[in-house]
């Protein structure tokens, strides 16, 4: 991988000196030293709405204050039925970014003939430019690929070698875990630890959803600990106990400060030492109560946390 980057980033260098520039000026625009912190939501916290009337739905989430926003459904180059042209000019009337969109990065999208990336995957990364985002996000890793420790280590060259695609373009490549990582291993090593020792931190951010981690005992401040400086996102969550659960782990998330992780605590930490510039909020279950209600009373108690 790192004679890779290195090709790449000689070969950026001659060509950008060629303009007058330095190759670290191409890649500066997203460094985390340099990004905004911001506060924002996840689509899929309200992802019904958003199908039913993503228009009216993101009318909404404005008017109570959200300027960025995460996307959680890219199909066929469309986003909530509208094409990436389209949804920014949506985004631009309401006075709304989308720094950051999760689209998995899959065996579909690698040409192991030509070892390169496909159509689909250069698309992806050309509609994000579009969208004018900073990070494309993946956030899965196939059941096939976790079981062996040489197609796990095959999938996450593929995300170093997408980071350099980002890269090409101003972004980064990311990834967002789930609770699998901290569970299963490959060759005696957690899959999280793996994936964050192989990725490349200047090709590739993390996004930690500490959420996710909770209901099978991981605990998002002990990895910020461990890793500092390597979560420049974070999904930002608060769970409860229920009997069966979002991932069935006997936890569902819930309206921030109302569970059990303490979601000041981490985000404070984050802030402190994790290298985090987002947190991105994301209620997936809402115990009767409307998801844009759980939405607007989400993000008037994180304005309260100071990490802004």
């Amino acid at each position: 991988m790192q004679n890779s980057r290195r090709k790449f980033i000689q070969n950026t260098g001659i060509a950008l000196l060629g303009i007058g520039m330095t190759p670290s000026a191409l890649w500066s625009k997203n460094t985390s030293a340099d990004a905004k912190t911001l506060i924002g939501i996840q689509l899929y916290a309200v992802r019904d709405a958003m199908f039913k009337d993503p228009l009216g739905t993101l009318k909404a989430l404005s008017k109570m204050g959200y300027q960025y926003i995460e996307h959680a459904n890219y199909v066929n180059r469309k986003l909530y039925g509208y094409t990436p042209i389209e949804f920014k000019k949506i985004l631009d009337d309401l006075g709304m970014k989308m720094p950051s969109g999760h689209t998995s990065l899959n065996a579909n999208h690698w040409d192991a003939n030509k070892k390169e990336f496909t159509a689909a995957w250069k698309y992806t990364i050309d509609d994000a430019v579009t969208l004018g985002q900073d990070y494309v996000i993946s956030p899965w890793i196939d059941e096939k690929v976790r079981t062996s420790y040489d197609a796990l280590m095959r999938q996450l060259e593929q995300f170093n070698l997408s980071g350099e695609l980002c890269l090409e373009s101003g972004m980064q490549f990311g990834y967002h875990n789930h609770n699998f990582e901290f569970i299963e291993k490959v060759n005696g090593q957690l899959i999280y630890d793996i994936i964050l020792k192989e990725t490349d931190p200047e090709l590739v951010i993390h996004q930690l959803d500490f959420g996710n981690m909770f209901g099978i005992g991981a605990r998002g401040m002990d990895w910020i600990k461990k890793y500092p400086g390597r979560f420049v996102s974070v999904h930002v969550k608060d769970e409860i106990k229920v009997p069966i659960g979002e991932m069935n782990d006997q936890h569902e998330s819930t309206i921030l400060g109302n569970g059990l992780v303490d979601p000041k605590a981490v985000c404070l930490l984050a802030k402190a030492i994790g290298g985090t510039k987002q947190f991105i909020i994301e209620q997936e279950s809402y115990q009767g109560i409307a998801p844009l209600e759980c939405a607007r009373i989400n993000l008037e108690r994180i304005k309260t946390w100071g990490l802004v």
